[in-house]
């Protein structure tokens, strides 16, 4: 059998694997910060929203879904990008990972964005504490249906998701090619832990506004009544309320969570991605 038949599969399975793990490592490190972002976020105001009472609420619900996320992300990102990057030149590889990364992203969001919907509403309403997350969206897909319901705020979040992958993961294999020229084309684990670590941090910063819209059209208690809830009019409404400053609500933890879970995430995902690689070539 040709070699590269013979590894072929594992270009799937091994980032399968090491997605999931960076997916649920990452998640339960900085859930508590994910909350304080959401509630600075929320438009019922940091207090109202449960202040710094039950930052781990809504817990579960990630857990259980971040393997599946992180793990169908990273075979769609993977498989896209081997698939695609025979076919153009080298200097065009910044493309071909942005355009893998938005496959990735939109699959992805079909588990995250009903995921996203049962988290963020278990980290602000106070009265949901005892509901679990499977009586949340069954409760939005009766008031609802599917479109409103369980996946409003969808293309909110691809809008917010794409732009984040297309700065995050160009910056990261940039980042990555820049050491591995001086490595002699190696890179361990803890050093793309670092490329991804600055690469989080500074795409969280600059898609803090898109994040918060998102955030308010998944929380509003009125989405079925109004047609104002679109990104670009929640974003106006925000600006012409608190100005500019406005627009960055949540930032700081935010951008804090992306700069230590891009550390976490990236370097978990390189160190199982090459163990699975190790173990499968057995």
């Amino acid at each position: 059998m040709d070699s590269r038949d013979k590894t072929k599969p594992n270009s799937y399975i091994a980032p399968l694997f090491a997605g999931a793990l960076a997916g649920i490592s990452v998640d339960l490190t900085l859930y508590p910060l994910d909350t304080l972002k959401t509630r600075l976020q929320s438009e019922k105001g940091f207090q109202n929203a449960g202040g710094f009472r039950g930052v781990y609420r809504g817990l579960a619900t990630v857990a259980a879904t971040s393997m599946p996320t992180t793990a169908l992300f990273f075979v769609s990102y993977e498989a896209t990008k081997n698939l695609v990057q025979p076919l153009v030149l080298p200097q065009y590889a910044p493309l071909v990972n942005m355009f893998s990364a938005s496959i990735g992203e939109v699959l992805a969001c079909l588990i995250r964005v009903p995921t996203e919907i049962a988290k963020q509403r278990k980290q602000t309403y106070v009265g949901m504490k005892k509901l679990s997350s499977i009586s949340i969206l069954m409760d939005a897909y009766k008031a609802e249906g599917l479109r409103n319901g369980l996946y409003r705020g969808f293309f909110s979040t691809v809008a917010r998701d794409i732009p984040f992958s297309l700065i995050e993961l160009p910056i990261w294999e940039l980042l990555k090619t820049m050491v591995k020229e001086r490595n002699n084309g190696e890179i361990s684990g803890l050093q793309s832990a670092f490329c991804g670590s600055v690469a989080g941090g500074f795409t969280a910063a600059v898609t803090t506004p898109l994040d918060l819209a998102k955030t308010r059209i998944m929380l509003a208690e009125d989405y079925a009544a109004t047609r104002k809830l679109r990104i670009r009019p929640v974003l106006t409404a925000i600006y012409l309320e608190s100005g500019f400053r406005g627009l960055f609500a949540g930032m700081v933890p935010r951008m804090t969570a992306f700069t230590i879970g891009g550390f976490v995430f990236f370097g978990v995902y390189e160190d199982s991605k090459k163990l699975f690689e190790k173990y499968l070539l057995r």
